[in-house]
């Protein structure tokens, strides 16, 4: 535990941002306190076990070569898995089943387009790693796709490889730039499915929090915090402090601030457009089609992996998998329809899976990240500071804060850059 403590910051919430603040800012020396309204920590990164099968709240899924990966290991927390592969995976176009384009074996095999448009696409995996994104932050998706693809077929499939890599749905809005970018991620260091879920993540951090000497408090939901930074627990506690670091969503961190809505917080809360998906997650006594593992909707917004053919999430001869439907930034209009479209693709994908089921669980609309990047605000760097204006000592944290990443690298950069700044306040206050 770290000695000669200077500087008292409290946390607002208890998920991976929020963990991993309070760890920074605890080993720099400083008294945090972490407060979590939920009686465990890791919010839409827990991991629910039933007869042996580790669930995780919708497909997760970590970027090898990016922030979150690297802030980990910064904190030292351990973690193991393997990468999914896309080989032998499917193309959902129309009901019908097609080799995706993963290499150049499949490209020339696949049903999914014709010549011209296998030429094109050819080239355009070719040169993607090469494109500044930069120079896309302010277009849409729609635009990007529009004005440089000519066959409609390729365009088809990047705005499927658009929504696998970023979960966003909501191409007349979304930056091409991040868009890009996070594709170019996947494509080059693929991603990590990990052992024992992402309860592992959230594990690991407490860990590294609790040996910081991190004061850790679930179970205590935030009522208020004032502009003076004290922070009114629901239990009528009231825990001053010299900065407050609010991981929560755009809309929680507005109406928590006293007059919060009147301030920057509203406009940030007004303007965030979450992503979201419709999930089935199921658990099978055995996979029907073994080597079916990976789906991939082109014409419909659909996707489907299983997620225990990589990583340790099931008995031996069982299997995890995931079906989504990704949503944008809206819910879906009929739920049960939803879940019959994702019963459809397990129909599609692996046929006779009915009859092997263990347990399955839906969930209607999850969000999952709280701020796409939009190119009307200029993608990445038109995201939220975590200084907030007109705010002294109230700062931000989350996958919608900063200019770096997206999804989990996000929230984990962004837990990074703040503890940094308030460890730059506090330090500044103290010598002042």
């Amino acid at each position: 535990m770290t000695q000669n403590r200077h500087g008292r910051v409290t946390i607002v919430g208890g998920g991976l941002a929020g963990l991993a603040t309070a760890t920074y800012l605890a080993r720099a020396g400083h008294h945090v306190t972490l407060c979590e309204k939920a009686g465990t920590f890791g919010g839409r990164a827990a991991t629910h076990e039933h007869k042996g099968y580790l669930f995780n709240v919708g497909p997760h899924a970590l970027y090898r070569k990016a922030e979150a990966t690297s802030v980990l290991r910064e904190l030292g927390v351990r973690f193991t898995g393997k990468s999914p592969t896309a080989s032998g995976g499917f193309a959902l176009d129309r009901g019908t089943t097609h080799a995706l384009p993963g290499g150049f074996v499949s490209l020339l095999t696949t049903g999914l387009f014709g010549v011209g448009a296998k030429i094109e696409t050819a080239r355009v995996l070719a040169t993607l790693q090469n494109i500044d994104t930069t120079l896309w932050a302010n277009v849409t998706v729609r635009e990007w796709t529009e004005r440089e693809i000519q066959h409609p077929e390729l365009r088809r499939l990047l705005l499927g490889l658009f929504r696998l890599t970023t979960y966003g749905n909501d191409p007349d809005l979304q930056s091409a730039g991040a868009a890009i970018q996070q594709l170019q991620l996947a494509l080059s260091a693929n991603v990590t499915y990990l052992d024992g879920g992402w309860r592992t993540l959230i594990e690991g951090l407490r860990a590294q929090a609790e040996a910081a000497g991190v004061d850790l408090r679930p179970g205590r939901g935030v009522a208020r915090v004032e502009r003076d930074c004290t922070v009114h627990l629901r239990d009528g506690t009231a825990l001053e402090a010299e900065a407050v670091v609010i991981a929560a969503s755009p809309d929680l961190a507005a109406d928590l601030v006293v007059d919060g809505r009147a301030t920057a917080l509203g406009r940030y809360a007004n303007d965030a457009v979450p992503a979201r998906a419709a999930c089935l997650d199921v658990a099978l006594a055995t996979l029907p089609v073994p080597r079916a593992t990976f789906a991939l909707g082109i014409d419909q917004p659909l996707y489907f992996s299983v997620h225990s053919a990589a990583a340790q999430l099931a008995p031996p001869g069982g299997a995890l998998v995931h079906v989504a439907r990704y949503l944008g930034a809206a819910k879906a209009d009929d739920p049960r329809a939803t879940e019959r479209e994702l019963e459809g693709v397990l129909d599609l994908v692996q046929p006779g899976w009915q009859t092997q089921v263990v347990e399955r669980r839906f969930l209607p609309a999850m969000t999952v990240t709280h701020g796409v990047p939009i190119a009307k605000n200029g993608g990445l760097a038109g995201r939220p500071a975590p200084a907030i204006p007109g705010l002294p000592g109230i700062y931000l944290a989350g996958d919608w804060v900063g200019n770096e990443g997206a999804l989990a690298d996000a929230s984990l950069a962004s837990a990074r850059r703040t503890a940094a700044l308030v460890g730059t306040q506090l330090s500044t206050s103290a010598a002042a």
